[in-house]
């Protein structure tokens, strides 16, 4: 006989999120996946437009099954009186209130900080915009995109004699939402722990991406020195590079620690470069990478990816291939640790999804249920606020729900 199952981490913590797209959703949606009682607020007119965004499944995107998962859809109006009244009255019995509208909409609708916060003394409000509640900017229209300009991070992606690229994906607004995780956890000890009041989390995503920029600023300003692209190597560390195999596939190959070095040139029959003292630190590697990713390369071109990695493990060199998403799904150590898992929609279609991060080995995150349809749990969540079926019935006609 199985015991009574453990209590998720965040069980008990009642999160409202306030939201559209992707900053503020996924922020939530982390703190769902760990046992948080999520309330998405959508607009009863199509919802999150995330539902309507890339690779559709009969109507909904497949990325909304992940980014509102375990959350339940509450359609409010948030223009009218009636739905604002709402907002406050959840707002009385939440934890955290998570919202990424633009800086003053909240406080148009009467919802800002001060409002809810003197509501709920002990709320935490995390708000993510693209450049905050305060500065000259702050009032701008701000997407993760332009986020990543301004933070420094677009300038040094790419090649130096194109322009520069952008990720494949929103990084702007996840880190954003990262950091959003992060600063209602720690405002939450704050408050549970060290007996202090709730209070306000601003995050802006031009910040979160400017803050992963390592050592940009120090080196412009004792040095003069602008970093600009490097394609696929990593700027000042050597060897670490992408490299062509003979079949055609891409080999990711990390040799810039100084022992791992000597034994990634010896693996490729390279051991004069091995014994040059000149190589022995990353200040003369550096100097001569473009040497070095030459002789790496011209290895790779002798042999087929499989073999190459092969070699390179046997030599305990980091590496590895440029996975695309037919590898990850395959992936012995990805079914391992569990972050694919398959899950059934509505109509009982098999669909796999992301697993959870991080892992935690006493109370790990689930997936409990998939991103709902658009209003599924507002008579649900009306109810428990003591409105009648009626109530509901005349909200509904008049475009309040």
């Amino acid at each position: 006989m199985t015991g009574t199952p453990k209590p998720m981490p965040l069980q008990g913590l009642k999160v409202i999120e306030m939201g559209n797209l992707i900053a503020g959703p996924f922020c939530a949606r982390i703190l769902g996946e760990f046992g948080a009682e999520v309330i998405k607020i959508e607009d009863p007119q199509g919802g999150d437009q995330i539902r309507g965004w890339r690779k559709m499944y009969q109507g909904t995107s497949l990325w909304w099954f992940v980014q509102a998962r375990n959350k339940k859809s509450v359609t409010l109006n948030l223009r009218a009186a009636e739905a604002q009244e709402i907002v406050r009255q959840l707002a009385r019995g939440a934890d955290v209130v998570v919202e990424n509208f633009r800086p003053g909409a909240m406080e148009k609708w009467g919802l800002g900080w001060d409002a809810l916060s003197a509501l709920n003394p002990g709320l935490i409000m995390v708000r993510l915009s693209g450049y905050g509640q305060s500065g000259p900017y702050k009032d701008r229209v701000g997407f993760g995109t332009v986020a990543e300009a301004m933070g420094g991070l677009r300038y040094v992606t790419g090649w130096q004699d194109r322009p520069p690229v952008r990720p494949g994906i929103s990084i702007g607004d996840s880190i954003a939402s990262l950091y959003g995780v992060i600063g209602a956890l720690v405002a939450l000890h704050h408050r549970n722990v060290n007996g202090g009041k709730g209070q306000m989390v601003d995050v802006a995503l031009y910040e979160a991406v400017f803050s992963m920029m390592e050592s940009l600023v120090p080196e412009f300003d004792v040095l003069g020195f602008v970093r600009e692209r490097s394609g696929n190597s990593l700027p000042g560390i050597a060897p670490t590079n992408t490299y062509t195999t003979r079949d055609g596939k891409y080999v990711v190959i990390g040799a810039n620690a100084d022992t791992i070095f000597k034994r990634c040139m010896r693996r490729i029959g390279r051991d004069d470069l091995a014994d040059d003292p000149d190589l022995a630190g990353n200040a003369g590697r550096a100097a001569r990478a473009d040497e070095l990713d030459r002789a790496i390369g011209e290895w790779t071109a002798r042999h087929d990816l499989d073999e190459a990695l092969r070699m390179l493990e046997e030599a305990d060199v980091p590496s590895g291939k440029v996975y695309d998403v037919r590898d990850i799904v395959a992936d012995a150590h990805y079914r391992a640790r569990e972050m694919v898992r398959e899950y059934r929609l509505a109509d009982g279609k098999p669909v796999k999804l992301p697993g959870i991060v991080p892992k935690l080995s006493d109370t790990p995150g689930d997936t409990r249920w998939l991103g709902p349809a658009l209003g599924a749990h507002t008579a649900d969540v009306l109810a428990e606020l003591g409105y009648s079926e009626q109530q509901q019935r005349e909200l509904k006609q008049r475009g309040v729900i």
